[in-house]
């Protein structure tokens, strides 16, 4: 139920996103920024196995005056080529830059990600994200684009973070099988039901 997935991101508790069939067919591992620990990058590290992602809105990310990759890539003349026009899923990338907080020490750690996540998601200004982060770095932004526009993990996760009325920043790792591909539906809801956390099926909302 969406009302008990809410529920349980209000309470800084993860919970398990599909996005729908015809499009990627993953499901992500999706928790809210602000409570992030080094635990849950370790359980997303090892019991997930994608790549963590960190989920920003589209207001939040003109806030902070940050770009979409293929935007940066789009005004040199030696990677423009590498944009394409959609990816096989049917959607041009979400990716923003990567970063790292200036505090960390290699920022691939559990402790280190954990930290700039949480740290990040208190930004307010442009100014204090140049202070205290840099770029690249380990924790891979991505920009949501309006729902309407665009269905990936990155806005679903944003639009559940509204409906919740908490911070439009979110972590996101895709749930991967032990063959390699991503974990199907059927399993990943085995997940879910073993380890008490709420799935949703990004249809409903």
């Amino acid at each position: 139920m969406i009302g008990d997935a809410l529920s349980s991101l209000r309470r800084g508790f993860p919970i398990l996103l599909f996005d729908s069939s015809g499009r990627e067919d993953e499901v992500d591992y999706v928790m809210p920024a602000n409570a992030i620990k080094p635990e849950t990058i370790r359980t997303m590290r090892k019991e997930c196995g994608g790549l963590i992602c960190l989920a920003i809105s589209g207001e939040f990310a003109k806030t902070l005056d940050l770009p979409y990759m293929v935007e940066l890539m789009s005004k040199d003349d030696r990677v423009r080529g590498l944009i394409p026009e959609r990816t096989a899923y049917g959607d041009k990338p979400a990716f923003s830059l990567s970063i790292n907080h200036r505090s960390t020490y290699t920022g691939v750690t559990d402790n280190d990600r954990a930290f700039t996540i949480a740290e990040f998601a208190k930004l307010k200004t442009n100014e204090e994200l140049v202070k205290s982060f840099y770029a690249p770095g380990h924790v891979h932004l991505l920009i949501a684009k309006r729902l309407s526009d665009r269905r990936g993990h990155t806005e679903l996760s944003i639009e559940l973070s509204n409906r919740a009325c908490i911070a439009p920043a979110m972590v996101l790792c895709e749930m991967m099988g032990d063959d390699g591909t991503a974990l199907s539906v059927s399993d990943a809801k085995t997940y879910a039901e073993k380890n008490r956390i709420q799935f949703v099926d990004g249809g409903q909302l």
